[in-house]
């Protein structure tokens, strides 16, 4: 990247810019419904948000014969309803659209699989918008190491200090400060301020729509926005 070429944009998926807070929650309660042992309360299971479902899942079975049954009942009630369940948080399409129109590289950073991130993006009309998509089937490493941005960054052939990294978990902020980007924090999803304030964003946002005045702000060297 040199200074004349716009910031390369990474988003996190679910919770910054589409809204499947209430998917992930009912899959959560169809795989562990009729289970012995201890079950997540809604809180707890989203304290897991921004990791693979693989990773979530091991915090509560007994061995990976387990996990793996876990996840296929996940799976039964998302991909039965992922659809009708996932929308778009308000103002991601026309800012999505922004961003493309100004010139900025876009990509998506996240712990689902590419091809359930595609399918969701497909869904609420976002499906040609990105030049990257970062699953965690794409890469070894996972939020919040840093290694899925960095690969990101790769393929769009930006080095960190030309990047950032908006997301609404503590993983994704992680990730991005571990990986040399900009981080935002993404407000308007599931997690508060003082959720994400032990992770270290360099800024929080709290509305998508004024993320391009932020970005030219970061681009001229400014501070046009919450520390």
């Amino acid at each position: 990247m040199t200074r004349e070429q716009p910031l390369a944009v990474l988003f996190d998926l679910d919770g910054t810019l589409i809204d499947s807070i209430e998917l992930i929650l009912n899959s959560a309660r169809h795989a562990f419904r009729e289970r012995n042992g201890h079950v997540p309360s809604d809180a707890e299971w989203l304290t897991g948000v921004g990791i693979p479902l693989a990773a979530m899942f091991r915090r509560y079975a007994r061995d990976d014969a387990d996990v793996d049954a876990l996840i296929a009942k996940y799976r039964e009630y998302q991909l039965a309803n992922h659809d009708r369940l996932v929308r778009c948080y308000d103002l991601v399409v026309e800012t999505v659209d922004q961003l493309r129109t100004a010139g900025h590289p876009l990509g998506i950073v996240t712990s689902k699989t590419g091809w359930l991130a595609q399918r969701g993006l497909d869904n609420v009309g976002l499906g040609s918008h990105f030049d990257v998509i970062v699953g965690c089937d794409s890469c070894a490493k996972h939020k919040p190491d840093p290694g899925p941005v960095l690969f990101a960054l790769d393929k769009l052939d930006y080095a960190p200090s030309g990047a950032v990294f908006v997301g609404d978990s503590i993983y994704d902020v992680e990730a991005g400060n571990a990986a040399g980007v900009t981080t935002i924090a993404a407000l308007w999803g599931p997690f508060s301020r003082s959720d994400l304030a032990a992770s270290n964003p360099t800024y929080y946002l709290e509305r998508i729509s004024d993320l391009p005045s932020l970005l030219d702000a970061v681009e001229a060297g400014g501070n046009n926005g919450s520390k």
